[in-house]
């Protein structure tokens, strides 16, 4: 039995120059010289630490692995990270696909975040043309590439534009791997459906990115740094328009979960920073930690000398380092970001700080500016 779809074809899509924005570049941009406020003391002793572990992981060829959510982004750190990579701090950086969208939508055009509750009100939220074709577009071409959700949109940034196949040459593609090599058969004959019904010819499709130096992703790229995109079906508002590919995003986001997950196996004395991400941050990090100890416990080794620093900007009563893990009945226990990462081992530490304070921190503590 089948249920009706949701006909995306039939929305009316506006230009994304026709949006209302938020944050609005170069005003909102934060740059690595910019002065940080200063943090309470508690606060900035344990900033302090975390700077302190990531000179002595990195001086070792440890990794560094940054993990945060959209807000990082939309508050304009992207410069700030750009130098934490630039200077080899930060060795992975993952986000989610908000994260991977404001990243582009700054690249793009120099603006981001719009109204939500007015936009809802008018039909209007997401229902972006640009950001939803080209995004979109470039995660099939990226994984027809063999390339993760964050490198395809990172390339599609760097290079300000899409090598578009011939239609003809991904139908035989298709055709010829489907024996061998099933998976890339799959996403020619996915992208070669959207190149169909779109009608988009054949060749190098030209997309203009006049603000990519502040692009997080394209740096990445440049730098050899991996970034990987982390998204759920359905959050992102790519997925009202109808070249959206769940093949595509399938494909990308798994390739990222591995990336993220072989850089996890190399933590032992490194470093993870989790800074603003409720949800995407402890859950693939959790899993991507098992199954990294479960091969390190097969070599006879255990993952145990790395630290864990969770950053947000909420209040937490609950002593995790010496009262444990609170009983279920506590509201304190469904605070996953300290929950999940109380459990993974080595230290944990939580520090209360808004991401700007505390990214710009880090790079000053760590000596750049």
């Amino acid at each position: 039995m089948s249920f009706p779809a949701f006909d995306r074809w039939a929305i009316r899509f506006k230009p994304l120059s026709d949006r209302k924005n938020k944050v609005l570049i170069p005003r909102d941009l934060v740059m690595p010289d910019a002065p940080g406020r200063q943090l309470p003391a508690a606060a900035a002793a344990t900033l302090r630490e975390a700077a302190d572990r990531i000179r002595a992981a990195r001086s070792e060829g440890r990794p560094v692995i940054c993990a945060f959510g959209a807000h990082a982004i939309k508050n304009g750190l992207g410069p700030v990270l750009i130098a934490l990579m630039s200077e080899g701090w930060l060795t992975h950086l993952a986000t989610n696909g908000a994260g991977i969208i404001h990243d582009w939508e700054i690249a793009f055009q120099g603006r981001t975040s719009e109204d939500v509750r007015e936009n809802v009100a008018h039909g209007e939220f997401g229902i972006w043309q640009e950001t939803g074709q080209y995004i979109n577009l470039g995660l099939l071409v990226g994984a027809y590439e063999g390339l993760g959700y964050g490198q395809s949109i990172g390339a599609l940034i760097a290079q300000e534009g899409l090598a578009i196949p011939d239609r003809t040459e991904l139908r035989h593609t298709a055709e010829k791997l489907l024996s061998s090599d099933p998976d890339r058969a799959a996403a020619a004959a996915d992208l070669l459906g959207v190149l169909a019904a779109a009608d988009i010819p054949a060749g190098f499709l030209s997309v203009p990115h006049p603000f990519r130096r502040w692009s997080a992703q394209a740096a990445a790229r440049e730098l050899g740094v991996p970034f990987t995109g982390h998204p759920s079906i359905g959050h992102d508002i790519i997925y009202a328009h109808p070249w959206n590919n769940g093949g595509a995003v399938g494909r990308t986001g798994g390739r990222d979960f591995l990336t993220f997950a072989a850089s996890v196996s190399r933590l032992e004395g490194g470093v993870y920073l989790s800074v603003g991400s409720a949800v995407m941050s402890p859950m693939i990090f959790e899993k991507s930690l098992s199954m990294s100890q479960n091969l390190a416990l097969q070599r006879g080794v255990r993952i145990s000398n790395h630290y864990i620093l969770v950053v947000d900007i909420a209040e937490s009563t609950w002593d995790w380092l010496k009262d444990g893990e609170p009983p279920a009945d506590s509201p304190a226990y469904y605070l996953r970001y300290c929950k999940t990462f109380a459990r993974m081992g080595g230290t944990m530490r939580y520090l209360r700080a808004d991401n700007r304070d505390f990214f710009l921190g880090l790079l000053h503590d760590l000596g750049g500016r």
